[in-house]
């Protein structure tokens, strides 16, 4: 079964996670998508933390360590 989850390219928002500009939110977008046919089933927190790591906000070592804690729920 495929599930979708709100994009609103105007308001670069998805599931209303804010994005800077139309770029992040696309390559975020498609980062979610390709892992969401691997089951991965999205969160807001979810997304901000996949957005902070495509801006460089946070590293991949923080990124692992968040995803090995479960705080994207």
């Amino acid at each position: 079964m495929f599930n979708t989850i709100d994009i609103d390219r105007n308001k670069l928002t998805i599931m209303g996670v804010k994005f800077s500009d139309l770029k992040t939110l696309e390559n975020t977008a498609n980062a979610i998508g390709s892992n969401m046919f691997e089951g991965f089933k999205p969160t807001p927190k979810g997304i901000e933390i996949i957005r902070d790591y495509v801006i460089d906000k946070i590293t991949l070592a923080e990124l692992i360590k968040l995803a090995k804690e479960k705080l994207y729920v």
